[in-house]
């Protein structure tokens, strides 16, 4: 919505500069988009006299001007044909920018004449489309005005109108609301009827489900043509190009008063009937029109009809334009002046189906007043008789408009209860009373609604009103009470693990990924999920229909999307919640991470990342939360199915208290999303993670490590193909806690010297001696420590 500064003032009393509007209507809820400020973008170009024009001594076409301008007298030279002594025109000195020519003005000789200036046509100011020579202004202009008042130019204002706003449609709309806000006085809004000289000789009929309402009068006698200038500027000021009168004064009022209005060429109706009716398509025959715009539109049952020749032929589309066969033109003298209101669903639905926007539909799909019916007709009356002449028939009015809004209860004191602005009773009153609202004071009020204000519906909304005329710039500021500070931090243990995992998994070389919760069912059924509780009613696209079972797929998806882009090798990981049911205890929070590794083609065959690499980055992680990993179970061949079965493995602490799950991603599932192969990955699901026991606060002994050098022992075991070496580990390890630090998998072999259905497992058993060098019975009964310890977990010393 465009409206000028001068053209609000119409309807409001004000010394207010565009910039004082522009502040005052954001603090009032409008939100102001764009100022188009002429007098900015012309502030360098002044108003200058010719005093004197000889011939160019070097050129035919081109004059050397004496001009008397802001900067005193300037020698200019100027090819235009219209140059002459005592010409007052405009300058523009050197080093200002000429819009309409997009250059800087430089000092330089023009044919051997230095041009101190240049003198412009209206084209270079881009005050007109075309110019055939400088501009020629009136005499009595002081020398020095500025360009952007001497031609009259003023800011012109844009802002976004709310659909629950539609009163904002129109300037005296916009002048009630800052009035309301203190910017000035309200002009008088009322519009005094037009007394009609002779009965309406054309009746109107209307169908209650496309029109609720239609009103119109004829004018005899008009002389249809150019607008008046003021009327042309104001609409050329708002971007809209001037007709002819009778079109001018409907967008006038249109945008004046955000009413509405067409008028039909009375001498091109069929009969004397105009009725309203609903689209005929198949049962009488497809229903087209040839609208203004030129182009031919089919009629729905669904669009409103407006019909002439006893409601049988179209003549327009209601609310939305007009038809080309009862146009008006420059030999048009009778018109017939239409005023309804349409009903705005459909209007809208009209709008979409045709493709049409114009202001008319946009407006009633929106609401239009339905208390302006008739004032509309008068106030387009009123114009057409002062810009073309005519005589007017009475108003003839079908159909009944929608009721107006009902009052209901109002305590001024909830205006302090729900936005905190402690405003006076009286305040609040004129407030209201100043947008419009009808007010019965009493305990409580009444406050009733003006028509168009159908979005005021309960004393909230009245609240609202309220607080933003009155300025939430006045709500006070109250700090919150401070809170105590928890001993242990704010964060919980699990925020605190999401936070460490991210810095740790960051810190090892893979790249964060946000990812939606949703992927879409199929995706979901492949990874345990796709339940019907947990399909999206109304998803944000059809391929994310689904709450997420895990964060797997989502990242393989975006590894697929980076390998398309030429980057196929990566490492990502992701933090989030994932959705096993629709009850909250359903919801868990899950570390995940994948590597998809893709080392660069070459001669030198170095190892490649592979699920050991995974099962690594999975332990230190699980170390750095503070996991019993000392204490974790490897399950193999117990993952879940997404999982490749024979490289694959759970940590767990038990068999239903299943920490981690971790290995190469299934062939098939990569297959499903498209992404090639091998994928590695893990997911820990932090709630499994048991809670660090709390321990009495000790002050640390200083860190001492042994004088004695540690010494290894290695050990090679025999045990069952289908043994987890981890088993293995965790036994030997466990065989004296004192003196074992570490005991590494350093080798396993099948083959030749080992029977059939087994393996060798071999250990590096790390030995940190504390007090006193080991002897070799200490060591001897260390290993054999060891070597029983094995036994237990299925191992036999391989000899």
């Amino acid at each position: 919505m465009k409206f000028t500064l001068s053209w609000l003032k119409d309807h409001l009393e004000t010394t207010a500069t565009a910039a004082d509007v522009v502040a005052a209507m954001t603090m009032a809820g409008l939100e102001v988009e764009h100022v188009t400020d002429p007098a900015t973008k012309l502030a360098a170009f002044t108003v200058a006299k010719i005093v004197e024009a000889v011939q160019h001594p070097n050129a035919d076409r081109l004059r050397v001007c004496q001009v008397d301008t802001v900067d005193g007298m300037k020698e200019i030279v100027c090819g235009a044909p219209n140059a002459r002594a005592g010409l007052t025109t405009i300058y523009a000195p050197i080093g200002a920018y000429v819009p309409g020519l997009g250059v800087t003005l430089v000092e330089k000789p023009v044919r051997g004449v230095v041009s101190n200036g240049m003198l412009c046509s209206a084209s270079e100011l881009e005050a007109a489309s075309e110019s055939d020579g400088i501009m020629e202004l009136p005499d009595d202009l002081a020398v020095g005005t500025p360009a952007a008042t001497a031609l009259g130019l003023e800011a012109v204002i844009d802002f976004e109108v709310t659909p629950n706003r539609p009163d904002w449609l129109g300037v005296a709309g916009i002048a009630r609301d800052l009035a309301a806000a203190g910017v000035g006085t309200l002009k008088d809004l009322s519009i005094a009827p037009v007394a009609g000289a002779f009965p309406c000789p054309i009746t109107v009929k209307v169908d209650g489900e496309a029109c609720p309402v239609f009103a119109g009068r004829l004018i005899k006698g008009v002389r249809n043509g150019p607008s008046p200038q003021w009327l042309q500027d104001r609409l050329l000021a708002i971007g809209l190009r001037p007709i002819s009168a009778l079109v001018d004064i409907t967008n006038l009022v249109s945008y004046d008063r955000a009413r509405p209005l067409h008028v039909y060429d009375a001498a091109k109706l069929s009969g004397t009937e105009i009725s309203t009716r609903m689209g005929r398509h198949g049962q009488h025959g497809d229903e087209h029109l040839i609208a203004l715009d030129g182009k031919t539109y089919e009629l729905t049952p669904d669009m409103c009809a407006i019909a002439d020749a006893a409601g049988e032929r179209p003549i327009g589309l209601g609310g939305v334009m007009g038809g080309e066969s009862t146009g008006c033109s420059d030999e048009t003298t009778d018109v017939f002046v239409e005023s309804a209101w349409f009903e705005p669903i459909r209007i809208a639905q009209t709008g979409r189906t045709t493709g049409i926007n114009s202001d008319a539909q946009y407006r009633f799909a929106r609401t239009v007043d339905t208390g302006s019916v008739v004032p509309g007709v008068e106030l387009a009356t009123k114009l057409i008789l002062e810009l073309c002449g005519g005589e007017p028939s009475e108003i003839v009015v079908a159909g009944e408009a929608p009721a107006a809004p009902t009052g209901f209860a109002f305590e001024p004191d909830y205006v302090e209860q729900l936005s905190g602005l402690a405003i006076s009773p009286d305040r609040t009153r004129q407030i209201l009373a100043d947008l419009g609202f009808d007010i019965v004071l009493g305990s409580p009020w009444t406050v009733t609604p003006p028509t168009f204000r159908r979005d005021v519906a309960g004393k909230a909304d009245l609240v609202e009103e309220v607080a933003r005329i009155a300025g939430y710039g006045a709500l006070p500021s109250t700090p919150l009470p401070e809170a105590p500070r928890a001993v242990g931090g704010i964060l919980t243990p699990k925020q605190a693990r999401a936070r460490a995992a991210r810095r740790a998994l960051a810190a090892a070389g893979y790249a964060e990924a946000l990812t939606w919760s949703f992927t879409n069912q199929k995706t979901a059924t492949l990874f345990g999920g796709g339940a019907a509780e947990l399909i999206l009613a109304n998803p944000i696209a059809s391929e994310l229909d689904c709450m997420r079972p895990s964060l797997l797929p989502n990242l393989i998806e975006a590894a697929g999307r980076n390998a398309r882009q030429g980057f196929p090798d990566v490492a990502l990981f992701e933090i989030g919640p994932t959705f096993h049911g629709d009850r909250p205890q359903d919801q868990r929070t899950v570390v995940a991470a994948i590597l998809v590794p893709r080392a660069p083609r070459g001669w030198d065959k170095a190892k490649q990342d592979d699920v050991f690499t995974m099962k690594a980055d999975l332990l230190a992680l699980l170390e750095e939360l503070g996991a019993p990993v000392d204490k974790l179970q490897t399950a193999q061949g117990s993952a879940s199915s997404w999982w490749h079965p024979g490289r694959s493995a759970r940590l767990q602490l038990g068999p239903k208290a299943v920490m981690a799950e971790f290995g190469e991603l299934h062939p098939a599932v990569l297959k499903a999303l498209d992404v090639s192969g091998p994928v590695y990955g893990f997911e820990i699901t932090l709630e499994a993670i048991p809670e660090p026991k709390k321990k009495a606060i000790k002050s640390r002994a200083a860190f001492s490590p042994s004088p004695l050098m540690p010494l290894t022992r290695d050990f090679a075991f025999l045990v069952e193909k289908t043994k987890a070496a981890g088993d293995l580990q965790k036994a030997a390890l466990g065989a004296d806690k004192a003196l074992i630090t570490a005991a590494r998998v350093f080798d396993v072999y099948e083959g030749p010297g080992v029977p059939e259905g087994f393996k060798s497992i071999a250990l590096e058993i790390v030995v940190q001696p504390r007090e006193a060098t080991l002897t070799d019975a200490d060591i001897e009964a260390l290993s054999a420590k060891i070597v029983a310890a094995a036994e237990k977990a299925g191992g036999k010393l391989r000899s």
